[in-house]
């Protein structure tokens, strides 16, 4: 298995619709969204012009395999929130979940010399939770019924890790490096 990533482009849009609202991965996400192909080019637009987000297609042996990004990031404080998500079912693995996030890890510590990176996740996906736990990070704290989602709250689980951290526990993983540029 090869693992890449690129850039979005206009013709990721409707995949990328169709994997956002896919009950498979919006059953983790803070909103059930009804996405628009207009919606989605507006989106793009938007966020090839902010500063403050990246996003990544990834893909599995050149099959386009999910969504992987960074959002609120903060050069001053040198932070940023993360997340992604695999839309296409057959290609979901640990070891393109590893690789992905600890090829994130790698990229904000090292190349962003940032300092922290944190995420937040639906409490009752404890298996990712897990995951995160085994890549170094740490959970700050639970908030109950935090997010409200078509009349449902549930708790979200907020984790974080640090730059000395990863520098701590680097060598220690094994996994296939994404480049990131």
């Amino acid at each position: 298995m090869i693992i890449t990533s690129r850039r979005i482009e206009e013709s990721d849009l409707d995949m990328i619709m169709n994997w956002r609202m896919s009950p498979e991965v919006t059953k983790y996400m803070n909103t059930n969204p009804k996405l628009t192909i207009e919606s989605q080019r507006k989106w793009l637009e938007s966020v090839r012009n902010d500063g403050s987000v990246r996003y990544w297609i990834v893909e599995v042996d050149e099959i386009p395999a999910g969504l992987l990004y960074l959002t609120d990031i903060d050069y001053e404080k040198k932070k940023t929130s993360w997340g992604y998500y695999v839309g296409e079912m057959r290609l979901r693995s640990l070891e393109l979940a590893v690789s992905m996030e600890l090829s994130l890890y790698e990229y904000v510590f090292e190349k962003m010399e940032f300092d922290e990176i944190y995420e937040e996740v639906f409490s009752l996906n404890s298996g990712v939770i897990k995951l995160h736990q085994l890549c170094g990070c740490i959970v700050e704290r639970i908030v109950e019924e935090e997010v409200e989602k078509e009349g449902v709250k549930y708790d979200v689980t907020h984790l974080s890790i640090t730059k000395d951290t990863w520098q701590e526990k680097r060598s220690s993983y094994k996994f296939q490096k994404i480049n990131l540029g």
